[in-house]
């Protein structure tokens, strides 16, 4: 997993509650296993036209966000069914930071596990930030000093200690386990050797 440390990227404006991962990455499209190429289907339904046209209002279709790495938008992100191609989706695309007043539990713990970071806020922070991004402006956080800033504005935002740490690592579930290769290693020898029938 890619570590997280600072970003300063495009914030795509999505003023929508309870966006749900089927809005995110619809059903159609979670035959994969693979977490690459899903980002061309990401928001699928809103981004283009049933024969494959764009539709220009989406803000995925529009300069500058086609390139945007942030995205802004309503509470209760990513509720409904616990998908992992959403956040697939999303970084597939370049989103590496949600921020919202809210998100959906599982949603939340996925992103952790893909290198997103769900940065959450007070209603009237993200209010500010919409409207930055709104304007095209360039949006900046920081995980080690658990800011976001935008012009003159910043604001603070709280994240689990282990969960903070392991983003600036680039630590997933498989690289924590890793870090303990030579006792795993240690012990598969000496089972083998106590346990050669097995």
């Amino acid at each position: 997993m890619q570590a997280f440390t600072k970003l300063t990227g495009i914030a795509a404006p999505l003023p929508i509650i309870n966006i749900d991962t089927d809005m995110i990455i619809p059903k159609q499209f979670l035959k994969t296993i693979k977490r690459s190429g899903l980002g061309k289907n990401l928001f699928d339904e809103m981004r283009f036209e049933a024969d494959g046209k764009e539709i220009p209002d989406f803000v995925l279709n529009k300069e500058p966000y086609r390139k945007a790495s942030i995205l802004v938008t309503g509470e209760n992100f990513g509720c409904g069914s616990s998908r992992e191609h959403a956040p697939w989706a999303l970084l597939d695309f370049g989103i590496r930071c949600v921020i919202a007043p809210s998100f959906a539990d599982i949603f939340h713990n996925n992103c952790f596990q893909n290198g997103i970071l769900p940065v959450q806020l007070p209603q009237d922070q993200v209010d500010q930030l919409m409207e930055d991004a709104s304007r095209g402006r360039e949006i900046s956080i920081d995980l080690e000093a658990q800011t976001v800033k935008a012009g003159n504005k910043q604001f603070s935002f709280n994240i689990d200690a282990l969960r903070k740490d392991r983003m600036l690592k680039g630590l997933d579930a498989v690289g924590i386990t890793l870090q303990h290769q030579s006792d795993i290693t240690a012990f598969e020898q000496q089972r083998k050797a106590n346990q050669s029938w097995t």
